[in-house]
């Protein structure tokens, strides 16, 4: 993978900057076929990040996952899952990552993430991560939703400072983030690893996409709206992004957004069209 498509991670692992998420994947069969070919789009087309969670469709996403990998180099994905906070302790970790790795039909996640904090200690959880590791169950570990405090205080844990990312949502039209919790991850060298970087559905994405600075700066680059949202996200040299799509066509078109250079004029346009707040705000979660 070229240098500036991957990022390095703590552990001396690179992980690409550019994903496939899959909630809501796997969970209609009426549309299963579409969503593998998507799947495999994406992989021949050099994304080896594929993002799911036990979560998702309870295990369908993962298992639609391993139909869409059957017959690839394993040793080439980069496969990322996420344990429920109610799992995430010694009690059903160990169970949960076994059904994971069931469901994925692989020995090994890449990264294993806590999807977010629940009552089972930080401790707790950190030593179970640290275990599969050894075992060899994973290979690293992180964690999603953590603001600013949350990692501050996972960092003051033995082998806290062992996360290898933080999955939080970020998009142009939410960017809580750069306040306080992105230059903290950049400082601490953590990836943020971007859910929904082109935002949900609805009137918020409608908004962002119908932009006239939006437009204007695709229309440059000869590209769609998609792919600027995207580009923007990867502007940050931290991030990490993993749009979800269950058709090829957009599937190309997302890692096609790699290939885009904002230039300082036209970051700072959509910076004015979308500004970042300039106080401290809650994580926005989907």
């Amino acid at each position: 993978m070229e240098k500036r498509h991957t990022l390095t991670l703590n552990n001396g692992m690179k992980m690409p900057k550019m994903g496939m998420g899959t909630w809501y994947l796997g969970e209609n069969k009426q549309t299963e076929e579409t969503e593998i070919r998507a799947l495999r789009a994406g992989i021949d087309a050099g994304i080896q990040l594929i993002d799911t969670a036990e979560m998702y469709g309870n295990g369908r996403s993962e298992k639609l996952i391993a139909k869409a990998i059957e017959g690839y180099d394993r040793e080439k994905l980069f496969l990322v899952s996420k344990v429920l906070p109610n799992n995430a302790g010694r009690m059903h970790i160990f169970k949960s990552i076994q059904q994971t790795l069931s469901n994925l039909k692989t020995d090994y996640l890449d990264m294993y993430l806590l999807h977010w904090r629940g009552s089972i200690p930080l401790e707790e959880t950190i030593s179970c991560m640290e275990q599969l590791v050894k075992e060899g169950k994973i290979r690293s570990w992180g964690v999603s939703n953590f603001d600013t405090d949350d990692m501050e205080e996972l960092f003051q844990i033995p082998a806290g400072r062992h996360c290898a990312v933080n999955q939080v949502l970020y998009h142009l039209g939410s960017r809580g983030v750069e306040y306080d919790l992105l230059p903290w991850l950049k400082e601490h060298n953590v990836p943020l690893m971007a859910y929904c970087p082109l935002a949900q559905a609805g009137d918020l994405r409608k908004g962002l996409l119908e932009n006239k600075v939006v437009k204007q700066v695709a229309k440059n680059h000869e590209v769609t709206e998609i792919q600027i949202l995207l580009a923007f996200v990867l502007h940050q040299g931290n991030v990490i992004a993993i749009p979800r799509s269950g058709k090829a066509e957009h599937v190309l078109q997302n890692q096609k957004a790699c290939e885009i250079i904002l230039t300082d004029e036209e970051y700072a346009a959509l910076d004015a069209a979308y500004p970042a707040p300039t106080h401290k705000t809650y994580l926005d979660i989907v």
